[in-house]
């Protein structure tokens, strides 16, 4: 039988701690070649709305010790509208009944059938989070208790998550653009939490004194700047603008997720806010080597050095999302949700042929 999830179901099945934990032995996998990822592919073409793009996003991998493939697929319409002073991605709800179109499907590497089949959201929020997490497991300080935060969405809460997983957070400082957004965030965090999440009024004082400097923005220009570093900060960002070049070289030790610099971008002619996009988002820290820049896999196994020292300046780039973050995450899900009876299931037949593909 083949296990079709909910959003619901993923987010009542996986724990901050397990995502962290199971992604951390997945990327054990990958840095000694056992576990294999794909690089991210958008295609991206016209679409009836004004001011948008439709996307059609892929990206996959396997694990073969945790027994599974998955593949993750996104079909979006996105616009890329301005906030503030800072240019955002913005996927719309544009499906009947003002939804999103996400999808995870995983696989068995022992015959192939297909195991699950479940939306993105949550699993997504998850692996970014617990991504990040496992950054600051292995380059904050270890007496880390302070952190400031930009950003009050959907990402920033699973930052936070992640960073009170793996280290004995006492005070988060959060700033956003909108008064109301920051401050019904923070109250909803610190019950989350059970720490003390204050909204504040500028960027710069989320930032003061903080232990780590997260960034959790659906932004595409730079919102954490240089003046901002200061001695022992671990800086950790969700993407690639949110940190400023002249911010990254006043790192010791900068470690990024994965060496592709770029997803594959493959569009139809005359997309020029789609370009634009484009080049702010993943061109703006052109500078860095991303080829021989150190990855998270390599720090986790001890191949790439972590913090030297209580003053040490480090960040951790979440530079692209990888397709086997779905298949290690995945896992962990379709295990527990057998135990415990959720989910529904239908007949792998019917997803299954008995002609040959």
């Amino acid at each position: 039988m083949t296990l079709i999830l909910s959003n619901n179901d993923v987010d009542k099945l996986l724990s901050m701690p397990e995502c962290i934990d199971v992604l951390e032995e997945a990327y054990v996998e990958l840095a000694e070649g056992r576990g294999i990822t794909r690089t991210r592919s958008d295609s991206i073409a016209p679409t009836q709305l004004p001011d948008a793009v439709y996307g059609l996003k892929s990206m996959d991998g396997v694990c073969p010790k945790l027994g599974v493939g998955a593949v993750r697929i996104n079909s979006d319409i996105v616009r890329f509208p301005k906030r503030g002073n800072t240019v955002v991605r913005e996927k719309v709800p544009a499906a009947p009944g003002n939804r999103w179109v996400g999808l995870v499907l995983l696989f068995s590497v022992d015959n192939g059938e297909p195991l699950a089949i479940m939306p993105d959201g949550v699993m997504q929020r998850m692996r970014v989070g617990g991504t990040n997490g496992l950054g600051i497991k292995y380059l904050a300080r270890k007496n880390a208790e302070v952190v400031g935060i930009l950003g009050s969405g959907w990402q920033a809460g699973s930052q936070l998550m992640a960073a009170c997983a793996v280290r004995d957070i006492k005070q988060v400082r959060c700033f956003s653009p909108t008064r109301e957004n920051r401050e019904k965030f923070a109250a909803e965090m610190s019950g989350m939490l059970g720490i003390e999440v204050k909204a504040v009024d500028q960027p710069e004082d989320a930032m003061k004194g903080a232990d780590i400097a997260m960034c959790a923005s659906s932004s595409l220009d730079n919102i954490f700047f240089a003046p901002w570093v200061e001695a022992g900060m671990h800086i950790t960002s969700i993407k690639r603008p949110e940190i400023e070049m002249a911010a990254l070289r006043k790192a010791d030790r900068i470690v990024i997720h994965n060496n592709d610099e770029k997803p594959i971008h493959v569009m139809t002619r005359d997309i020029e806010l789609a370009e634009t996009a484009k080049e702010n988002g993943w061109n703006s820290v052109g500078e860095l080597d991303f080829a021989n820049l150190p990855t998270l896999p390599e720090l986790i196994v001890g191949r790439a050095p972590g913090r030297a020292s209580d003053r040490e300046v480090t960040c951790f780039l979440n530079n692209i999302g990888l397709g086997y973050q779905f298949a290690a995450v995945g896992a962990a899900v379709i295990r527990k949700a057998k135990d415990g009876g959720f989910g529904h299931e239908l007949p792998t037949d019917w997803f299954t042929e008995d002609v040959h593909p």
